[in-house]
């Protein structure tokens, strides 16, 4: 998968698991549409190091996590 597929993959599980959170604690709608929001930018994937299968993802804040590529 290329990295830009990568990106847009992680963005959409992202936004998908925001707007499903959202959904379960019955959020109205602009709270639905922050949670994808702020899902889309905690999925995505910043840097991958493809010797270790490691990549770093933005978490929305600022800050960044790693854990292993998708």
């Amino acid at each position: 998968m290329s990295p830009e597929a990568r990106t847009v993959a992680g963005a959409a599980g992202g936004a998908a698991a925001g707007l499903i959170t959202a959904d379960a604690l019955d959020a109205s709608d602009e709270w639905r549409l922050i949670s994808a929001l702020g899902g889309a930018a905690a999925g995505t994937v910043v840097a991958q190091n493809t010797q270790n299968n490691t990549c770093a993802y933005a978490r929305g804040d600022g800050t960044y996590y790693r854990a292993a590529c998708p």
